[in-house]
């Protein structure tokens, strides 16, 4: 996670690592015959970091490859290694889990972004189709997807809105226990909570979302919910129950929660 000074709210980019250095140049022609214009920014151009490829998404948000990054290690290390450090302090997340972006959905001037950018995603860059919202009188118009690259219910959502923009980064946590701790250290230092803790129907994972100081709307993800895999068949939910995919406990969805965002 990288930090940087604006007078703004919002997502800068957004990186993937890819498993070796030659990747970078079997993505940027993927990319480049798939009609979008890449940039291969040289080693050093973000610290710590190989050459990057970076290009835009078909919804607009600014992505990057990388094989290349310092590893800074632990401090239990790897060899015999305890199961925790004992200096954890306040939620102890554990990494960034996945990120969800905003797209631009207006399926009356033909927009839908969500779907565009999924397509990418799956036919470019190997992610696959976990989760999927349907909407509309016909139930035909993709309005949120989650995809994988691994086997996490997903790797990165795209959920449809007025504008692009960056809905959530998340910070993975081991349990429904982890979750409800990081609400006592929230409200403890006077966070700004947006959605007390939950549990998601989609993706099954439990769930706490609070606001930044810079305005950003980040989650604490607790549990895998289940395993995802390719051939796994696609998890559908409907306009009438979506509700209860996001918010399964009270199955009633929270206006702010899709319509503020950076």
């Amino acid at each position: 996670l990288i930090l940087t000074p604006s007078d703004q709210a919002g997502m800068n980019h957004i990186a993937y690592k890819v498993e070796k250095d030659g990747d970078l140049d079997e993505f940027q022609k993927k990319i480049e015959d798939y009609g979008i214009k890449t940039t291969m920014m040289a080693e050093g151009a973000l610290p710590s970091t190989g050459r990057m490829l970076q290009f835009s998404m078909p919804s607009g948000h600014d992505m990057r490859l990388y094989a290349d990054k310092e590893y800074v290690g632990t401090e239990v290390g790897t060899t015999n290694p305890e199961p925790w450090p004992d200096n954890i302090t306040g939620a102890g997340v554990h990494w960034l889990d996945h990120a969800l972006l905003m797209c631009e959905l207006n399926p009356e001037k033909g927009i839908n972004y969500v779907a565009e950018s999924t397509q990418f995603m799956i036919d470019v860059l190997g992610f696959y189709l976990v989760e999927q919202v349907m909407v509309g009188p016909n139930g035909d118009i993709q309005a949120a997807t989650w995809l994988s690259c691994s086997n996490t219910p997903h790797d990165i959502a795209f959920v449809g809105g007025p504008v692009g923009g960056l809905h959530h980064v998340a910070f993975f946590l081991d349990s429904w226990e982890d979750v409800l701790k990081s609400a006592d250290v929230m409200s403890k230092n006077r966070v700004k909570i947006d959605v007390t803790p939950q549990r998601h129907g989609i993706t099954r994972g439990y769930t706490i979302y609070f606001f930044d100081p810079s305005g950003n709307r980040n989650e604490t993800f607790g549990g895998l919910g289940y395993l995802a895999q390719p051939d796994r068949p696609v998890t559908t939910w409907t306009e009438d129950e979506l509700g209860a995919g996001i918010f399964y406990h009270t199955r009633e969805l929270v206006e702010s929660f899709t319509t503020v965002y950076t």
